[in-house]
């Protein structure tokens, strides 16, 4: 990587992890405290308080993309995060269930995903795309295994309210990173000829990722749904689960590193990113199996291979959009990206609950399962992009041709 090229993956991994670490320290609590509510004994409306948050942000990743590619990355991501902390404090003052969901609602209005790692697109070349959104990837992982440690303690002296206060706060930290911190982009977004929404949805190989981040969330939060009791009846307390998760999600990350990016390099992504589908479908197959008698042995290994996977497809799914997106239209691919994958998560968390409430957890890791060996099938006929110019130098070339 370039000076340049580290600044803005360091800073943009930076600003990712800041904001997610925000949202993470709310989950582990949020159920057992939103109780405490006026209006809080309604499970349903617990729920939907939790939901509401992806719901919006489904909504509006690809306007905010849109946004990205006519007005400027940088002043999207400001104007996302501004929302994003509004949301946070009104959360934090929220007096009632009822303002709770107001405030996860505007927390997810800042749907600013796409516009990171479209700049991050455009301020890396084709060769280091997938080492700089593995960063931003292993940020995100780092940051949810670090919630489940603190976020119980922090909760238990400032409560929910002040978790609502921290997480207002991170967020204009990551305003000032934007501001100073993250290289300037690379071209003013004038003259640039514009790409159409219909260019992007339209296209096979993006297509094909869209599916796959859609089914990769949905299998992940649904995973979630199930494990925690498994976990318990293996015989580790739920305050101990963290044991399991940090070390295996800071293994995967080892693994990672010394797999995905050299094979990269010599040719063989496809390979690499179609075994990284087949071991997260192979642990759900064996979630599926050890769920009549966990062990927490077996239980570990199944997590450390569900990260390796899990790892290398966060890592090369956004890099491949933004390889294969036109240049014009890159944070449009990527707000339906993004989009996906809300919409992914979201219907994990719907369908996962259903499922263990109407079948039970070996029903969600059969559906897991099942979803992951299809998005196999949809993902074998893929071709890894080819590399190309950089960013930089194919929108000067297109603002040159106008």
């Amino acid at each position: 990587m370039t000076s340049v090229e580290r600044r803005a993956s360091g800073s943009l991994a930076a600003i990712f992890a800041a904001r997610m670490l925000g949202l993470f320290l709310v989950l582990p609590v949020f159920a057992l405290e939103a109780a405490n509510y006026p209006g809080g004994n309604d499970p349903a409306r617990i729920g939907l308080a939790m939901g509401i948050y992806g719901l919006t942000q489904a909504i509006l990743q690809i306007p905010f993309g849109l946004a990205s590619d006519r007005l400027g990355r940088k002043r999207v991501i400001i104007f996302g995060l501004l929302v994003f902390a509004a949301g946070s404090f009104v959360a934090a003052t929220a007096a009632s269930l009822d303002w709770l969901i107001v405030g996860r609602a505007l927390q997810g209005s800042g749907a600013i995903s796409a516009a990171i790692t479209a700049l991050l697109a455009d301020q890396t070349r084709d060769e280091v795309r997938t080492k700089a959104m593995a960063m931003v990837g292993a940020s995100i992982g780092l940051m949810f295994a670090v919630s489940l440690v603190i976020a119980p303690q922090l909760a238990a002296r400032i409560g929910l309210g002040g978790l609502f206060w921290v997480t207002g706060g991170l967020a204009l930290v990551c305003i000032a990173l934007v501001g100073w911190w993250t290289p300037p982009e690379p071209l003013q977004h004038k003259n640039i000829p514009r790409g159409k929404l219909s260019e992007v949805l339209s296209h096979p190989g993006l297509l094909r990722l869209n599916v796959g981040v859609f089914v990769l969330h949905a299998v992940q939060l649904a995973m979630w749904i199930a494990l925690p009791a498994l976990l318990v009846r293996a015989g580790l307390p739920k305050a101990q689960h963290w044991h399991v998760y940090l070390p295996t999600v800071l293994a995967s990350f080892f693994v990672m590193a010394l797999t995905l990016f050299p094979l990269e390099r010599r040719g063989y992504l496809r390979a690499v990113f179609l075994a990284a589908i087949a071991m997260v479908a192979l642990v759900q197959v064996g979630l599926l199996l050890a769920a009549g008698q966990p062990t927490l042995g077996t239980l570990a290994a199944l997590l450390f291979v569900f990260f390796c996977g899990f790892n290398v497809l966060e890592a090369s799914q956004p890099s491949m959009v933004s390889r294969m997106a036109p240049p014009h239209a890159r944070g449009a691919a990527l707000g339906v990206y993004n989009t996906l994958q809300s919409l992914g998560l979201f219907a994990g968390g719907a369908v996962g609950g259903w499922l263990v409430k109407n079948v039970g957890v070996t029903g969600v890791f059969a559906a897991c399962a099942g979803l992951m060996l299809l998005w196999l099938a949809v993902a074998w006929p893929m071709r890894a992009p080819a590399s190309r110019r950089s960013a930089n130098e194919a929108l000067a070339d297109e603002a040159q041709a106008t």
